[in-house]
């Protein structure tokens, strides 16, 4: 989506807003060969708004920001590092990137895809705990895909 403009999401509700950054959020990580889920919960019992398996095998988190009340609001993302090799924020075109931190990885999205603004730093996960992590990912899809 590099080359396309960002639909602007102002006068969206809370809801709309943090649909339409997921989902383009989602679109962009599939484009780029990663495959994410939605709200997964981690073991510390936090809810990842996307989590994503990269095709080398690492585990993205990617928290969805609607808006700078969301983001002030909701302090518990730093409790996510620990599940994942990359943090990312996802937030819609019109949100005031200056606020938020350094270190996380930024991704601007509308509903219908994104653009990866700031590369995520690395912190790889030990291998025990992607091995953990990689094998309930698989088993959440695998059970979402079935829905029995």
């Amino acid at each position: 989506m590099a080359q396309t403009e960002l639909i602007l999401t102002a006068g969206l509700s809370r809801p709309e807003t943090t649909g339409q950054v997921t989902r383009g959020a989602a679109r962009l990580l599939t484009a780029l060969g990663h495959a994410p889920l939605l709200e997964v919960v981690l073991p510390n019992g936090r809810r990842a708004d996307l989590m994503a398996l990269s095709p080398q095998g690492h585990i993205h988190i990617i928290e969805v920001k609607s808006g700078l009340e969301d983001f002030r609001s909701d302090l518990k993302w730093p409790e996510y590092a620990p599940y994942c090799d990359y943090f990312h924020f996802a937030v819609a075109p019109e949100f005031p990137r200056h606020i938020l931190p350094d270190g996380p990885g930024l991704i601007v999205a509308d509903a219908f895809g994104g653009a990866v603004i700031t590369q995520a730093q690395a912190t790889p996960l030990a291998p025990a705990r992607r091995k953990a992590l990689t094998l309930s990912f698989a088993r959440l899809a695998a059970l979402r895909a079935t829905e029995i």
